[in-house]
């Protein structure tokens, strides 16, 4: 299965391509839209489509997993944020591909075990999770991108089609694992 994750903004667009085919998942592509340099808002809204469209084509994914608005102090920047999450859920939807909401919440707990973790701890645990060395990181994965893989294993965790199956506590691990327990 590839799930495509993506994390919606109307100056930074972060996306993810995960493969969880066979035993863990494995990066495929990942980036951040730069939208600053469009002045208006329908351009860059216009650019997530065409963008998230072409990600598509090249990667054909299965489903697609995208962080949702939540809060916000300011109603405008709220507004724009939703748009940006409707240009690239459209873009989905328009090839058939399955799209599935969640919360900032969901996302850092799927992945830290902590709903309210920082984007730093958020970085660290997808790094590790798909084994992202330094010298291997020629991106220098910015927190746009680390976001958008961590929705995306969110919705293969969630899901566990394919993906690592994240066990409920350490407890219900251990049972399900007596033989790895050294006395």
């Amino acid at each position: 299965m590839i799930v495509l994750g993506i994390d919606p903004g109307s100056q930074y667009t972060g996306y993810g391509v995960i493969s969880c085919d066979g035993p863990g998942e494995h990066i495929l592509e990942y980036g951040v839209l730069r939208l600053g340099r469009y002045d208006e808002h329908q351009l860059r809204l216009k650019k997530i489509y065409d963008e998230i469209t072409a990600i598509a084509a090249r990667f054909c994914p299965d489903e697609c997993a995208i962080e949702m608005p939540v809060y916000g102090s300011n109603p405008q920047s709220m507004l724009k944020l939703g748009r940006a999450q409707a240009a690239a859920m459209i873009a989905m939807l328009n090839r058939e591909i399955p799209v599935t909401e969640y919360t900032p919440k969901q996302v850092k707990k799927a992945v830290t075990g902590r709903g309210n973790a920082s984007k730093e701890q958020v970085r660290y645990m997808v790094r590790a999770i798909l084994s992202i060395k330094d010298e291997d990181d020629n991106n220098a994965m910015e927190a746009d991108a680390s976001d958008a893989l961590a929705v995306g294993l969110c919705h293969v965790h969630r899901h566990g089609k394919g993906g690592t199956q994240r066990p409920a506590s350490w407890k219900s691990f251990l049972r399900a694992n007596p033989d790895i327990v050294i006395e």
